[in-house]
C-alpha cells in the first residue's frame, strides 16, 4: 500500500531498505533525538523486521520525495488491537530533507492510515524535551501534549525529560 501526499509518498519498508535505515539511524543528528540511542546494526534491524514487522506488531514505511528519493521512515509500533491504539515514530535521515515539511506531511498520512485503514482510536508518541523542531511538526500534524515526564530516561548526557503527545480519532470520540 502506497500512501500519497502532496510532496511525499510513503511506501512499505522492505528488506532492501536495511542498509539505508541503519545508515540513517546511526547519523548523529538522528540518533541524538531518539530515546534508544545505541548504534544500529544490520543484524538488529533484520531482527526487527523478522520479529516486529513480519509479525504485524509494527507497520513501517519509507518516506520518499515526489522525485522518488528516500529521505526517512515512519512507523506504528506496539499496535494494540484491544485498545485500538499504537505508538507513532518517525525520522528524517537525509540532512537536506530537514525543515521541508516532510515530517509533518508524513505524520498526517500516517494518522489518516491509522484511523481509516487500521481503525485505531489513538496514536501516541514520545519526544525528548528540547526537540522543539519535532514537537512543532507533531503539533502541526494534530498531536497534542498529554504529559511531561521529568527525568524519564537516562542517556549519555544524563537524565532527560520526555513529552508524551497523542492524537485521537475524531470519528471515534
Amino acid at each position: 500500500m502506497i500512501l500519497e501526499g502532496k510532496n511525499i509518498y510513503l511506501r512499505p519498508m522492505t528488506g532492501e531498505d536495511t542498509d539505508l535505515i541503519v545508515k540513517w539511524r546511526n547519523e548523529d543528528f538522528v540518533r541524538k533525538n531518539f530515546i534508544y540511542q545505541k548504534p544500529f546494526t544490520r543484524e538488529g534491524h533484520l531482527n526487527w523486521v523478522e520479529t516486529m514487522v513480519k509479525t504485524g506488531k509494527v507497520v513501517q514505511f519509507i518516506i520518499c520525495t515526489s522525485e522518488n528519493k528516500p529521505v526517512g521512515s515512519v512507523y506504528l509500533r506496539d499496535i494494540d488491537e484491544t485498545h485500538h491504539k499504537a505508538e507513532y515514530g518517525i525520522f528524517i535521515g537525509e540532512r537536506e530533507a530537514l525543515s521541508k515539511g516532510y515530517g509533518t506531511e508524513a505524520a498526517k498520512l500516517m494518522i489518516r492510515y491509522a484511523f481509516e485503514e487500521r481503525k485505531l482510536h489513538k496514536l501516541m508518541l514520545r519526544v525528548l524535551a528540547g526537540n522543539d523542531r519535532a514537537k512543532k511538526s507533531y503539533e502541526n500534524a494534530g498531536f497534542v501534549q498529554e504529559a511531561y515526564l521529568k527525568d524519564d530516561v537516562y542517556l549519555e548526557d544524563g537524565y532527560r525529560d520526555v513529552i508524551l503527545m497523542a492524537v485521537i480519532n475524531p470519528e471515534k470520540e
